[in-house]
Formats: C-alpha cells, sequence, structure tokens
C-alpha cells in the first residue's frame, strides 16, 4: 500500500496533541542535568521570514537533540515588543502600535507552533507587557540612585522621514535602511549608562570562564579595549584652548609632528570656525561620519584627512605643527585626539604620506 505524507493532516493532528498534554512544559527535575536554550526573540513588526525558521529551526533541533541525551531543557519564547521596527510598521499601517503588536505576536506564534517549534509557551513574555518591563523600569532606578545613569547631549543618526533613531548597522551609504532617505546627525539630550565603571571587572573575570572558547574571550577582550597610558595637553596655538591625548607611547613624545582629531572631537566647531576651508572642512565630516566605524577602521583603505588651518604647540619644543581631522580617529578611543607620531606608528606613517 502506498502512503504518502500530508502535512496539513498529519502534522496539525500532533501539534494538536502535543499542546493538549503539554509535551514540552519544563518542571524542576533534580535528577537530569539542566541545559537552557535561549534563541533571539523577534520584533513583532510583520511575519515570520526564513531567516527566523532557519534560526528557530536550529535552535529547535538542538534542543530535541539535549532532550534525547538525558538533559532537563528550558527551551522558552518572547517577543522583543518595544523594537522601533514594530512601532514605525504600525505607523505604516494606521493603526496603534499596541494593536498591531499583540496582532504581529499572535501571528508568529501560530507561526512558530504550526512549525512544530518545542518551546514550553507557559514561559512565554512580551516585552510590552507591564509585567516584563516594570523590572526593565525598576533596575533603571537602580542604577540612576547609584549615579550610574547620566543624562547628556550627543549626536546620533535620524531619519527625518521615519522620525526616529538609527542606530550605525541601519545608516546604508549614508540612507535610512528602511525608507532610503538621507540620515543626518542631529544632537540630542540621551541616557547614558556608566558601563566604563565595570570595565576592568569583566575584563579581569574573563579568565575565570571555563569551557569558553578563546576566540570569544579575545573578542570580548578586544571589545572591551583595555589600553596603560597616559594624557598629554597639546596647548593650540593662538586660542585659550588645551587638546588633550591619550597615548600608550609617551616616550615617543619627540617624535610628534602632527596631529589628527576624529570628526565628532568635541573642540572641533570651535577649532574651525572662521578658518578659510571652514566649508571644505565640514564637507570632510559629513561624508566621514555617514561610513560606519568599522569601515573607518579597516586596515585595507587608504585613510583621508583634511588640513584645518590650526596648529598645536609641541608642550617640551615650543615648535608648532598642523591639526588635521581624520577618518581613522573614533572619538571613544582615548579622547577622540591622537599625536601622531609617524615614525613609530604604522597608521600615522601611512596618513603622513
Amino acid at each position: 500500500m502506498k502512503r504518502t505524507y500530508n502535512p496539513e493532516k498529519i502534522e496539525k493532528k500532533w501539534q494538536k496533541v502535543w499542546e493538549e498534554k503539554k509535551i514540552f512544559k519544563v518542571k524542576e527535575d533534580k535528577n537530569k542535568p539542566a541545559f537552557y536554550n535561549l534563541e533571539m526573540y523577534p520584533y513583532p513588526s510583520g511575519k515570520l521570514h526564513m531567516g527566523h525558521v532557519r534560526n528557530y529551526s536550529i535552535g529547535d533541533v538542538y534542543t530535541r537533540y539535549k532532550r534525547k541525551n538525558g538533559y532537563n531543557v528550558l527551551y522558552p519564547m518572547g517577543y522583543d515588543a518595544f523594537g522601533l521596527p514594530a512601532e514605525n510598521a504600525a505607523i505604516l499601517e494606521g493603526v496603534h502600535p499596541r494593536d498591531w503588536t499583540l496582532e504581529c505576536i499572535n501571528l508568529m506564534m501560530e507561526q512558530q507552533k504550526r512549525l512544530g517549534l518545542s518551546y514550553d509557551w507557559d514561559r512565554y513574555i512580551a516585552s510590552c507587557d507591564e509585567n516584563y518591563y516594570k523590572w526593565n523600569q525598576w533596575i533603571f532606578i537602580k542604577f540612576y540612585e547609584r549615579g550610574l545613569a547620566y543624562k547628556k547631549k550627543s549626536p546620533i543618526n535620524w531619519c527625518n522621514n521615519c522620525g526616529t533613531v538609527l542606530a550605525n548597522e541601519q545608516v546604508i551609504e549614508g540612507n535610512c535602511w528602511r525608507c532610503k532617505s538621507e540620515v543626518i546627525e542631529k544632537e540630542l539630550e540621551q541616557w547614558f549608562f556608566k558601563i566604563k565603571e565595570y570595565a576592568d571587572e569583566l575584563l579581569d573575570d574573563l579568565d575565570k570562564l571555563d569551557n569558553w572558547p578563546e576566540t570569544v574571550k579575545t573578542l570580548q577582550k578586544n571589545w572591551i579595549g583595555r589600553s596603560y597610558g597616559t594624557e598629554i595637553s597639546f596647548p593650540a596655538d593662538g586660542m585659550d584652548k588645551t587638546i588633550k591625548t591619550f597615548t600608550t607611547r609617551p616616550d615617543t613624545l619627540f617624535g610628534v609632528t602632527y596631529m589628527v582629531l576624529a570628526p565628532e572631537y568635541e573642540l572641533v566647531p570651535e577649532l574651525i570656525a572662521g578658518v578659510p576651508n571652514e566649508k571644505d572642512i565640514n564637507s570632510f565630516i559629513k561624508k566621514t561620519k555617514k561610513r560606519t566605524k568599522i569601515d573607518r577602521m579597516r586596515e585595507d583603505i587608504e585613510k583621508e584627512g583634511i588640513f584645518i588651518n590650526r596648529y598645536f604647540i609641541h608642550p617640551l619644543t615650543g615648535e608648532k605643527f598642523p591639526i588635521y581631522i581624520g577618518d581613522y580617529v573614533l572619538e571613544e578611543y582615548g579622547t577622540g585626539a591622537v599625536m601622531a607620531v609617524p615614525a613609530h606608528d604604522q597608521r600615522d606613517f601611512e596618513f603622513a604620506k
């Protein structure tokens, strides 16, 4: 007898059985080793796409494999429902963000169940639910009470058409990834966390982690990026301003021949105000800021910069040297200003040429 596989009939039948009998519900079992499998929570801004299916299918296979090998697996699912994509999708559809978000959550959940993914749905969460986000608010208050949350003005990527902030990864060749409009830089007052307060602890304790791949530890160490060095101040010629630089090689101070500032450096507006090529400098800054920081740090592309018609005074010799703005200098490394020593630094040498 020829038997055919009818997914519409067979899969629905057994998925109903799984749901009724709560086959995937997780209970504490001290007789089994515990295993926690957490996947990314999707933004509920529409339907699932094949990228979701790929990710969740792999996670489900791995979960079932661990269960078969005697593990008590905690395998939850939730929805990252405070994302800007969900809000902008709701605006585009002309409906209230809450209605749109909850509708998308229900639709995604239905699709995930139809795929047969073995989540414990009793542990489902959505970040737009008050029972969830009240703990985010509580954590923020604790940060604020301990002086770890503070406000300051800072430039951000802004899309006028979408009326929203964009991450660097959402800016593609200077345009919004969603609507393709030009992205501008806008200065807004924002909340920040003093994560650097914990940088040393995070870095030092990486060596205490067992069974972590060395490649992952190295990535974390590079991301934290602790450097030992000193700050050296250079007076700006003809101005009552001092430019602070950070260097790991103070012994090379006599080799300094120029200085490079990040386009975002805080003193740039004052330094370039009224100089003959101010317009060209601003054009260069605008062009550079459209590029990602990862791209600007690449070693395989030619470094670009512009002379700002300003000089600094060497603190030991009294000589005057030129100041440039360069694309390879980032605001977040050191002070955002680099004392350039082309005889001892490859990047400085390439820029000098």
